[in-house]
């Protein structure tokens, strides 16, 4: 009898190890993700490892090292941005996301996973780059929706500007439209360096018999492993100093110097050359931009302190 009854005690004592045990780890767990978390924007958590991963970020982008307070404030900033698609619909953020990163991958002369592994060296995940830009881009479509008039310049403002605004001097009053053919010579992907120099060898022989779009277009067509894309028209406005002043020393029909691209060597044919619109000039362009700067900047502050004023944040 006694060996029977000693059994529901012993069993109970069982029940209540293991709940004090559960209850232990719990407590334990709630401590941990309390010390992970850095502050929470409307109930949504920022971590120490987001500040430790944005940090990283900003260290190789700008090759400063940010206090722990500007993260936060960064990163509280990018919650609220990012937030706003509870409210307002943006169709293929994601998709638009992804190729943003890709062309940032391209500007740096780099593939998407090239630019992925330069990151991980660094100790940064792709996840930390998207995030900032997908909360720029959400921002950017509702800074522009929500103020739209506000970036319409009349001629009168433009003008009045170019009056005032020595800087604009700096800038060429007349623009031209360039009519460009992009000729790539192609290099498989994983070729070594002597695949490329190879090439640009091709390219430079290339553009020393090329004389004129019309006629040596479809012979270059010929070539092995050579693609002519379709034509492409740039306004001065657009292009940025470099290439521009590339394109100012270029003869009409002739190519420019090759350029090394992760798909290749790429040359481009100047085929037309025309003065823009006066509308297009870069001097007016220069001062549209700076305008549409200003108000930006002016109604981008002043709705995210309006976001900021509403929220409820928490630092831990």
């Amino acid at each position: 009898m006694k060996q029977t009854s000693a059994l529901p005690i012993a069993f109970r004592r069982f029940l209540l190890g293991v709940v004090l045990a559960v209850a232990t780890a719990a407590a334990m767990t709630a401590r941990v993700e309390a010390q992970m978390i850095a502050v929470i924007v409307n109930g949504e958590p920022v971590t120490n490892y987001d500040v430790e991963q944005r940090t990283k970020l900003i260290q190789i982008s700008t090759h400063k090292t940010p206090s722990r307070q500007e993260v936060l404030q960064e990163l509280i900033d990018e919650k609220l941005k990012i937030q706003l698609l509870r409210r307002f619909q943006i169709r293929d953020i994601d998709k638009d996301v992804e190729n943003a990163y890709n062309n940032m991958a391209r500007r740096m002369h780099a593939t998407p996973k090239q630019l992925t592994e330069q990151l991980a060296r660094a100790g940064v995940k792709p996840e930390t780059l998207k995030s900032r830009i997908k909360a720029e881009l959400i921002w950017s479509q509702i800074i522009r929706g929500r103020y739209q008039s506000s970036f319409q310049f009349s001629e009168k403002d433009i003008s009045a500007r170019l009056l005032e605004d020595r800087q604009s001097e700096a800038a060429p009053a007349v623009g031209y439209d360039y009519t460009l053919r992009p000729i790539l010579f192609v290099v498989p992907r994983g070729s070594p360096r002597e695949a490329f120099e190879a090439r640009r060898k091709e390219a430079e022989a290339l553009r020393a018999r090329f004389q004129n779009c019309e006629q040596d277009i479809p012979l270059v067509r010929g070539l092995r492993y050579v693609a002519v894309r379709p034509p492409v028209v740039k306004s001065t406005s657009e292009l940025p100093p470099a290439l521009r002043e590339i394109l100012e020393k270029t003869e009409l029909g002739r190519l420019t110097a090759p350029d090394i691209t992760p798909q290749g060597v790429e040359v481009y044919a100047l085929c037309s050359k025309k003065q823009s619109a006066p509308e297009n000039a870069p001097a007016k362009r220069a001062v549209r931009e700076e305008l549409f700067k200003e108000q930006f900047e002016k109604h981008s502050k002043r709705y995210l302190n309006e976001l900021r004023s509403q929220a409820m944040i928490e630092y831990r």
